[in-house]
């Protein structure tokens, strides 16, 4: 699959040109976001990764969906979308990482399904990330070992690991091995919704 529409690059100019056309400066969307203005500058030109829930709450202050920023194209599926073996959309985002969107047709997701390939070559040395969220990671082939907040946690096929991604963490292939491994994304916004709505039911 060809995946040069999907570079860090591409998505750097994305995020650019969007905040460009609706008239945002780099000053007001560094300080929506939470963040300094170095880093965003550092995203908009290519130098930095861009956290997958990042780009999520940047497509969401621009009006777009995360599908747009990650392959130009909009989603436009409202009841379901099917995505056949090897046929989604895929990034490479982190030396080592290629991540695959199970869902990108589908608009207005409350998560992201990804399916994470790691390339033990390029995977060796991995920096620690922090996002907002929740995070399911569930290993589908080889073995992945998780650093997470001090803690290492080895997993094998079909062992599962739940976590609070705001905990530094990263995942490693073992054994010299390719690895795969489905990670869910609950976005910010969901979660905060999640909680809302168990209140609800709560005084019901």
């Amino acid at each position: 699959m060809n995946t040069s529409a999907n570079s860090r690059q591409d998505i750097a100019a994305r995020i650019r040109e969007l905040r460009d056309s609706v008239g945002e400066s780099i000053a007001a969307v560094a300080d929506k976001l939470g963040i300094g203005q170095d880093l965003l500058a550092a995203y908009e030109s290519g130098s930095r990764d861009v956290p997958i829930s990042t780009l999520y709450e940047i497509a969401g202050l621009l009006g777009v969906d995360l599908t747009d920023l990650l392959t130009g194209k909009s989603p436009n599926l409202q009841q379901f979308c099917v995505v056949r073996d090897g046929e989604g959309p895929e990034v490479e985002r982190y030396p080592g990482y290629r991540f695959q969107s199970l869902a990108s047709g589908f608009a207005n997701r409350r998560f992201e399904p990804l399916l994470v390939t790691l390339d033990p070559e390029k995977n060796q040395h991995v920096s620690l990330v922090t996002h907002v969220g929740q995070e399911f990671n569930m290993v589908m082939a080889g073995r992945v070992r998780v650093i997470l907040a001090g803690h290492t946690i080895d997993l094998g096929t079909g062992d599962s690991i739940y976590f609070d991604p705001m905990l530094p963490h990263a995942q490693l292939a073992l054994d010299e091995q390719t690895a795969r491994f489905l990670t869910v994304i609950l976005h910010e916004s969901a979660v905060n919704q999640t909680g809302i709505t168990a209140a609800i039911l709560e005084e019901q």
